[in-house]
């Protein structure tokens, strides 16, 4: 089943990808976060997340994917612009048979400077993990398979439309499930912005 559920998230994730990046020549340029009448989506982020390395689980990587979209009305005060979340899903995917999981949620971002933001992000997301009574060695005991996530992000700006960001997410049920080990990735990721 695990296996079935990555590939299935990674397809669906780089068919969407794919599909906006290809578009991105017929778009207007905006700033970042901006509201865009052509377009629902704000920005794409691709990357790669060492995967829960203090857990049972760790020694890969995962392949992370993330659409933002924009915000539904926006501020000119940046303080009160911040507490405007975007509506974000994404996923990761793991090729070693670990735990994958796909997710949906909101995204408040701060721009420190022009270039330096930060954000963070807080929703649900749904795993392919291990619970039960019985947990193979090297496996997380998840719980469940519904979870609570959240990411933290400290991103700079390449350009208009391209940023870096180093993030960590976490996912656990908040002890709503018999066992609650969670599941805590680090990496990098870049992103588009329309």
């Amino acid at each position: 089943m695990g296996t079935r559920f990555s590939v299935a998230l990674l397809s669906v994730g780089f068919a969407v990808v794919s599909g906006l990046l290809s578009g991105c020549s017929s778009l207007p340029q905006q700033a970042a976060n901006g509201p865009s009448s052509a377009y629902p989506l704000s920005e794409v982020r691709l990357g790669a997340l060492d995967h829960d390395p203090l857990s049972p689980e760790r020694g890969s990587v995962d392949v992370s994917a993330e659409a933002l979209f924009v915000k539904p009305f926006t501020s000119s005060d940046p303080l009160w612009n911040a507490l405007l979340p975007r509506p974000d899903i994404g996923g990761t995917v793991n090729f070693d048979r670990k735990t994958s999981e796909a997710y949906a949620g909101l995204a408040w971002d701060y721009n420190v400077t022009d270039r330096v933001f930060v954000e963070g992000a807080l929703g649900g997301s749904v795993n392919d993990g291990h619970f039960g009574a019985i947990i193979p060695p090297g496996f997380n005991d998840m719980g469940c398979d519904v979870s609570f996530r959240e990411s933290a992000s400290l991103g700079y700006r390449l350009t208009q439309n391209w940023s870096v960001m180093t993030t960590i997410e976490h996912m656990s049920n908040a002890g709503l499930c018999a066992e609650n080990r969670g599941l805590t990735n680090m990496g990098a990721r870049i992103g588009y912005a329309f």
